[in-house]
């Protein structure tokens, strides 16, 4: 949360390498207004919007998103209402879908600053809570390349576009 994957992906979309790109970012907001729990309060149906979002951006070729079904699994896992079984099951059904991703970048939130942007949770332990079962659920359902960004958005993108070359 708040680490600068919407931001990255906009200054990515910019370049030309990315030209043909679909870009995909954060629909949060819009979700909220439609009911929708974000956060601590998510349900595992609202959580299965997310998904459903997740999955039909990898029905696209040369897609770049700031969401990944890690994301989604995370909140799932880090939400108080939905129950322990629901969590898995989701989970499962959720990690059908990894090896569809050609790479996923994580971005460490070390150094980063948490912003409001009026929808998400500001609360800076859940911010760790939410980054660290982003690391378990990398490390129980690995992609099939996984690379670390960090720095400002520029080193991010030099970072990546290191990796493309």
């Amino acid at each position: 949360m708040s680490v600068g994957k919407t931001t990255l992906v906009k200054e990515l979309s910019k370049l030309e390498i990315f030209k043909d790109y679909k870009l995909a970012t954060e629909r949060s907001k819009y979700l909220r207004d439609l009911g929708i729990p974000l956060n601590t309060d998510s349900t595992v149906n609202g959580q299965f919007v997310f998904l459903a979002e997740r999955a039909s951006e990898l029905l696209h070729e040369n897609v770049l998103t700031d969401r990944t079904i890690w994301d989604v699994c995370s909140f799932t896992m880090s939400a108080k209402s939905i129950s322990l079984t629901d969590k898995s099951n989701f989970v499962t059904a959720a990690m059908t879908l990894k090896d569809q991703y050609d790479v996923v970048f994580y971005i460490d939130p070390v150094g980063t600053n948490m912003e409001d942007n009026g929808v998400r949770e500001t609360d800076l332990e859940y911010r760790a809570a939410i980054n660290q079962e982003i690391l378990r659920l990398l490390a129980l359902y690995p992609p099939k390349k996984l690379i670390v960004l960090s720095g400002s958005t520029g080193d991010r993108i030099d970072l990546m576009l290191n990796y493309i070359d």
